[in-house]
């Protein structure tokens, strides 16, 4: 029997998480390659193979999977008690250890028309449409990122004294927190312009500049801590692994530099 999905209701108010399947194994960066297929059986679609880094996949009870429905890629709501709906272990992270993501196994989940979203070939349409804004997310969380490891070092090179001096009182230093201070203006900028009028051009651009200002500040607030930067019972080693973050997920920073090329000869 073809599963019935929760109630858009219990979705938008939170009673039921939503999660989000579209890398395959082999997909990574390319949006377009994947794997798993949705067959049609009668008035049903029937969902195969595995997905990666589906995210809250463990407390999720309805996800939004990519699959393909032949020459292009559809997508379905998917509610994850579904027979056939397998969650594997929690990915174990470099940063953002919050992070809720897992490998998701389809063995024959079976869903009803009502589960196909739009058209059944616009599928990758309306997850890069997703994207954009996913972007603007993580440029946002990027800036906290980096604004939080400014205040640290700010508040560490007030307190922290060598050679007879606070370190804030070295020009070598307050070069280095000037140049942090610009970077996180600069990145909180282009993120609210972004979402003031957020396209794909915007998206990216904010998401880009944001994460590796975001990584670049990280980076500068460890070595300003000196060795009880690289040291856990410090805050800013963990920044700089939730930083390198978010120059990865949502778009590699390789990939946004392609589609921010491409999106300057867009008429």
């Amino acid at each position: 029997m073809a599963q019935t999905r929760p109630s858009p209701v219990r979705v938008a108010s939170g009673g039921v998480i939503g999660g989000f399947g579209h890398s395959g194994a082999g997909a990574r960066s390319d949006a377009a390659a994947v794997a798993r297929v949705a067959e049609r059986a009668g008035d049903a679609w029937v969902l195969s193979r595995t997905k990666k880094w589906v995210t809250t996949a463990r407390i999720a009870g309805l996800a939004v999977v990519i699959a393909r429905t032949g020459e292009r890629l559809g997508a379905f709501l998917v509610p994850t008690d579904s027979q056939g709906w397998e969650v594997g272990e929690a990915e174990r992270t470099m940063g953002l250890r919050a992070f809720d993501v897992s490998t998701v196994r389809l063995d024959g989940v079976r869903l009803g028309e009502d589960a196909l979203l739009g058209d059944p070939s616009r599928g990758l349409p309306y997850a890069l449409e997703a994207l954009d804004l996913g972007r603007l997310g993580i440029a946002a969380q990027a800036v906290g990122i980096a604004d939080a490891a400014l205040e640290y070092a700010l508040g560490y090179a007030a307190e922290r004294e060598q050679f007879g001096r606070k370190l804030k009182e070295f020009e070598g230093m307050q070069f280095k927190l000037a140049e942090m201070a610009t970077r996180v203006e600069a990145a909180r900028s282009l993120t609210a312009r972004a979402a003031a009028a957020p396209s794909t051009r915007a998206s990216a651009m904010a998401k880009l500049f944001a994460s590796e200002a975001a990584m670049w500040v990280t980076t500068q607030a460890v070595q300003v801590y000196g060795g009880y930067g690289y040291m856990r019972d410090y805050p800013v080693e963990k920044l700089m692994r939730d930083a390198k973050a978010t120059e990865i997920y949502e778009g590699t920073n390789e990939v946004l530099r392609v589609v921010i090329a491409r999106e300057l000869y867009r008429s």
